[in-house]
């Protein structure tokens, strides 16, 4: 299949300038902040509602806040009662970049464009999601909103409140939701298809291989713990340095020996200290104790299993040396997500046809298509980020890469529609 590259571009552009006035609405002037449920997604909300109709979509709001705009199928036949879903969130971080989720719902509009103005004939349904709590930054929930489209949603979670001490329960009523309705939001398992995802790479692996775009293989498992060592405090100048039980100095021989092991490790595996804090803090005092978090994330659950046991066995044998006490408290912890290998398998075939590389690549992001997979097929499709800078003002995909991006997508739906007519 030829490609017009000047029909190419102009996709670009159009998601471009959708993606810009998205990046308008926003909670704090001069940034982009659009936190979930807040005034700003409200607005955006309503003005993804308004684009979903002039593309000729059936628009509804579910009981949480996600945008749905259906199209039915256009052809009888066994798949008439069956639907694709393609989505991703239009929440962001506080002063986010205007790419991260956005580009999935708006690409989901330009796909439904392209197919209408190329006569595509679709033998299913096809229906966009803009989805509210991928970001998690609000509440402390994450992908609340498409959990609630799989069946997944968790009921404790409207307890939860932000730091205002306004429940998860009242945000989702006041922003016109209905907190009792949230199982109605589920999609029953056997209508979908499948579910996809456009998104930004927000890593600098394909930029580093020279390519557009990827296909998602798996999302990265993760674990999360806090580290707590206790030591003892001393002064500064009269305790020699054989005798310091130091938090700190055990501390550090443990964080250089978590990043060695990350190194050494395989399944991409990373780790990262986020956040340290030492008490009690004063210039001439021996820490007494440190409080820090591990993130620990791979491609597959082994490696990062792996790399937790021996990090728990650097951290015992450094504790017996310095005299001091390590614990571990596992927080968070999420296995690894593998997309559908047959949608994989087109969405590579829809990229090869654009001529570019068959790359296939892990996620080391969570995105809502973990959500999402729980219940249905599900894939991605990664587009080059530059620098492999993510949550920032700085986050750019060229015009050219998203035009890509965007024709993939519609191929890799025309393709679909194929092998359900077969």
């Amino acid at each position: 299949m030829s490609i017009d590259m000047l029909a190419v571009h102009d996709l670009g552009n159009r998601a471009v300038a959708l993606l810009d006035e998205l990046a308008a609405i926003t909670d704090e002037p001069g940034r982009v902040t659009r936190l979930y449920l807040s005034p700003a997604h409200r607005r955006a909300a309503d003005r993804m509602a308004e684009w979903m109709r002039e593309r000729g979509l059936s628009v509804v709001e579910d009981a949480i806040g996600t945008v749905r705009g259906a199209r039915a199928p256009d052809e009888a036949g066994p798949s008439a009662n069956k639907r694709l879903l393609i989505g991703s969130h239009i929440d962001t971080v506080i002063d986010a970049g205007r790419y991260d989720g956005n580009l999935g719902v708006v690409a989901g509009l330009l796909v439904v464009e392209e197919l209408a103005r190329r006569g595509t004939k679709l033998p299913f349904g096809l229906e966009v999601l803009a989805f509210g709590d991928e970001e998690g930054v609000r509440f402390p929930t994450s992908l609340s909103s498409s959990a609630a489209v799989s069946g997944t949603y968790r009921p404790e979670w409207l307890d939860m409140a932000d730091r205002d001490g306004v429940s998860l329960r009242k945000a989702i009523a006041d922003f016109g939701g209905d907190p009792s309705r949230i199982r109605e939001a589920a999609i029953p398992k056997d209508s979908v298809i499948g579910y996809v995802e456009l998104h930004i790479e927000q890593g600098p692996v394909l930029e580093h291989k020279g390519d557009a775009l990827g296909v998602v293989s798996s999302i990265a498992g993760q674990s999360r713990f806090r580290i707590s060592v206790a030591g003892e405090a001393g002064h500064a100048g009269t305790v020699p340095m054989p005798l310091r039980r130091d938090a700190f100095a055990a501390f550090a021989e443990l964080a250089v020996a978590i990043e060695r092991l990350a190194r050494e490790g395989t399944g991409n595996l990373v780790a990262t200290i986020g956040r340290i804090e030492l008490k009690p803090g004063a210039v001439n005092v021996i820490p007494a104790s440190v409080e820090a978090t591990l993130d620990i994330r791979a491609g597959a659950d082994a490696p990062r299993l792996a790399a937790i046991d021996r990090i728990r066995h650097e951290a015992e044998r450094i504790a017996g040396r310095r005299g001091v006490t390590i614990r571990f408290e596992r927080f968070a912890d999420a296995p690894t997500c593998p997309m559908d290998d047959s949608l994989q398998d087109l969405l590579a075939a829809s990229v090869a046809s654009l001529g570019e590389a068959n790359r296939r690549l892990p996620s080391g992001a969570g995105h809502d298509a973990m959500a999402m997979a729980r219940s249905f097929p599900s894939a991605m499709l990664f587009v080059r980020s530059k620098a492999g800078i993510s949550h920032n003002p700085a986050e750019y995909s060229s015009p050219s890469d998203i035009g890509l991006a965007v024709e993939a997508m519609v191929r890799f739906v025309e393709k679909l529609a194929e092998t359900h007519r077969a």
